[in-house]
């Protein structure tokens, strides 16, 4: 078995809002899921059929959150649409009609929106669900969106860091900023403040920064999966570099793409960043996540075979047992 990460000499995760700590617990894997909630393989578009009732369905199966992304333009060489619903306006409509589960973007891309908007609209949702909001944070990773919104995409990481800041200063009062997304001079407040003060901040992969940056930051980070092995020694890089720099400790959380089988005992066969394999396989797997220092997975059925419900209900039975929230 594998060496779990030495999270004994950890603190616990500081606390922010309702949804990052019901979802982030040092020593614990929880599980979400990737919305939209559906198989949609072969093509860059999803149904969104039965969108709403399925994110309710998995409030009520006990997943501890779902997550949406930022897709501006449907970039044909991406291959992926995502939910279609700008991820603000979506937010709205999940915060007034679900009461527990997190609501997770994974990741606002920064750099194509101003730092203004992105924070109004992010303490707005958090504020409207009860603090469940948990904001993912990303420079993007598309280069035909940036000249489509006259952007550059080569000095997208310096535009990712000064917008970082800029939200982190709105949930002061009266804030004060002077960087290229504007100048205030705690003349004007921004209103409504994070129910905890402060937005949950994760950032994904690098977003062009440096690994002390991302460490010293951010709230947590996204990250992407890989083989056990090299994924528990890149979390064991970004527990050293908090311990160096005297953080406290912060979470990590990756996707899966899953594809679960109705025989619970199919052994896991690859697909894109994911498995296609049975509950107990699965079960195992995510064990071994939460043994290396995972806090979080987020399963992606896009390429899920089985009916929705039924994998949900599955999940339920066979799998979030062992990794309540």
């Amino acid at each position: 078995m594998l060496k779990q990460v030495e999270t004994s000499k950890v603190q616990k995760f500081q606390p922010l809002n309702q949804g990052y700590n019901s979802v982030f617990k040092a020593d614990q894997l929880t599980v979400g899921l990737v919305v939209p909630i559906e198989n949609y393989a072969k093509r860059p578009e999803p149904t969104m059929v039965n969108h709403l009732e399925r994110v309710k369905l998995a409030e009520e199966l006990g997943f501890a959150a779902v997550w949406l992304r930022d897709v501006p333009f449907n970039v044909p060489s991406f291959g992926d649409a995502g939910q279609m619903f700008d991820p603000f306006v979506y937010l709205g409509l999940l915060a007034g009609q679900t009461q527990r589960i997190a609501l997770g973007v994974a990741s606002i891309i920064l750099p194509l929106r101003h730092p203004a908007h992105v924070a109004k609209a992010a303490a707005s949702v958090d504020v409207l669900s009860g603090g469940r909001l948990i904001l993912g944070v990303a420079s993007g990773d598309r280069p035909d969106e940036y000249p489509a919104m006259n952007q550059s995409f080569g000095d997208r990481g310096d535009r990712f860091r000064a917008s970082f800041d800029y939200i982190r200063q709105m949930g002061t009062d009266y804030p004060s900023v002077d960087n290229s997304h504007g100048t205030l001079t705690g003349g004007i407040d921004m209103l409504p403040k994070p129910v905890a003060g402060r937005l949950p901040l994760l950032i994904t992969g690098s977003s062009r920064q440096n690994p002390g940056w991302i460490a010293e930051n951010g709230d947590g980070w996204i990250t992407y999966p890989r083989h056990i092995p090299l994924q528990e020694q890149v979390i064991r890089d970004w527990r050293s570099r908090m311990e160096v720099t005297g953080n406290a400790a912060k979470p990590v959380m990756q996707p899966l793409y899953v594809d679960l089988s109705a025989d619970p005992d199919a052994r896991p066969q690859p697909i894109h960043l994911g498995f296609r394999l049975g509950s107990r396989h699965l079960r195992s797997h995510l064990k071994a996540l939460e043994n290396i220092g995972v806090n979080h997975v987020a399963l992606n059925l896009r390429f899920n075979e089985a009916d929705t419900e039924t994998t949900l209900k599955r999940l339920a039975d066979d799998v979030l047992p062992d990794f309540r929230n």
